[in-house]
């Protein structure tokens, strides 16, 4: 692929589309980050990353006016030889897929992209969705490549692994399957082609993997916390020294803006028949639930709860979907007070750091930030540490085991 091309990435200013672009952009592609929030698109053309990401600023500095962009102007679409669009497949409120928002963003874009256009969509879909765009896209007379190549990146880590993993990509057409083949091997060395569905259920079958692996450790970990034992002990145990449980993930908040919705998206494809996935959503989203079980025999009713980390996980400013908001709000019915802090999510609700510490008697930590490492945190106070970040800690502060009957937690 000749490295004059004009690519465009609608919804570029976000944390699939931004770091895809700034790579694009340091290959010698002229790329174009199209975005309705001018703000992020003020702060990108001033040479600063609107969230963190590792490694994405200095390169965003020296692609920034010379091959990367970012606008909020539509009209640069009429230029764009590829356009990749991040638009994606929500759940609804009753947990559905929808894809309005991706039908209405591809009507939008056919109203100013050429024919001989190739157009790329990157982020999730519910299987069968690419057929159906593609299928809308012939019958309104478009001579248009179309190609689903999914983003398989994790948040923060985006500028490391978009080289250095393989790339999905899938088409109906030949001519389509090999431009966008030729586009991502300009930053990846290994393609690997599939047909869309494949494509789209490989997408799922990841991330539901993911929340379902997390699933089986915290369904472990509050087996054993149930017992008054300790979690982290036995999964030393079975996993040192033992290739077969290398698998075998830590507990902790399964959250974010994909494992969930993704679950769910592979659920009502199968029609309501994962029972796995079923039983996943159940575990990782009554953790938090658990963890407030837990913490009653220590009298909430007089006591200062202090929630430290509100990401959906550590080293991230990103706070979409996560469980350490659900733990405050079941917080908040019963605890004295409840004081949350994040050295990086931009809430204002939050509070300092030093205020969580000096006022709370219990803490549960919400996200493994590196900069809770440390923390003076008197042996008088409670410690919740359902990641193991502060290995033997957990331990001081633990209480008697609550008395229940088998298989009594809950989940």
């Amino acid at each position: 692929m000749s490295n004059q091309q004009n690519l465009v990435i609608v919804g570029g200013c976000g944390h699939v589309g931004l770091p895809l672009g700034i790579v694009l952009a340091s290959r010698g592609l002229s790329v174009s980050l199209l975005d309705i929030d001018a703000a992020k698109v003020e702060k990108i053309n001033a040479g600063q990353m609107p969230f963190r990401e590792a490694g994405a600023e200095p390169v965003l500095r020296q692609v920034l006016g010379k091959t990367l962009t970012a606008t909020t102007d539509s009209q640069c679409l009429r230029l764009a030889d590829v356009v990749i669009t991040v638009v994606g497949t929500p759940v609804d409120r009753h947990l559905n897929p929808t894809v309005n928002e991706l039908y209405q963003s591809v009507d939008g874009m056919l109203q100013y992209i050429n024919d001989g256009t190739l157009l790329i969509l990157r982020s999730t879909v519910s299987p069968g969705v690419t057929k159906l765009v593609y299928q809308r896209i012939k019958s309104l007379g478009r001579d248009i490549d179309l190609a689903f190549c999914p983003e398989r990146i994790a948040e923060g880590n985006a500028m490391e692994e978009l080289v250095k993993l393989p790339q999905i990509v899938s088409a109906f057409e030949p001519a389509a399957l090999r431009r966008a083949r030729e586009l991502f091997l300009t930053i990846a060395s290994t393609v690997i082609e599939l047909s869309p569905l494949e494509a789209e259920l490989a997408k799922l079958f990841t991330n539901s993997w993911r929340y379902l692996n997390f699933a089986i450790s915290n369904q472990f970990y509050m087996l054993a916390e149930t017992y008054g034992l300790d979690f982290y002990r036995i999964h030393d145990a079975v996993t040192r020294e033992y290739p077969r449980m290398r698998s075998f993930a830590r507990a902790g908040f399964a959250a974010g803006p994909c494992l969930l919705k993704d679950t769910l998206q592979l659920s009502a494809f199968s029609g309501n028949h994962f029972f796995l996935g079923h039983a996943a959503m159940l575990v990782n989203e009554g953790l938090p639930d658990f963890i407030v079980t837990q913490m009653r025999p220590l009298g909430l009713a007089d006591k200062t709860v202090a929630i430290l980390g509100m990401a959906f996980k550590g080293e991230s400013d990103d706070n979409r979907d996560s469980l350490s908001y659900k733990l405050k709000k079941l917080l908040e019915v019963e605890a004295k007070e409840v004081l949350c802090t994040d050295p990086y999510v931009p809430d204002p609700r939050l509070v300092p750091l030093s205020e969580a510490l000096s006022r709370a008697q219990i803490f549960v930590l919400g996200a493994p930030h590196a900069a809770y490492r440390d923390l003076p945190i008197t042996a008088d106070k409670v410690v919740i540490d359902i990641w193991n970040y502060w290995p033997g800690r957990h331990a001081e502060s633990a209480q008697p085991p609550i008395p229940v009957a088998a298989g009594g937690a809950q989940s």
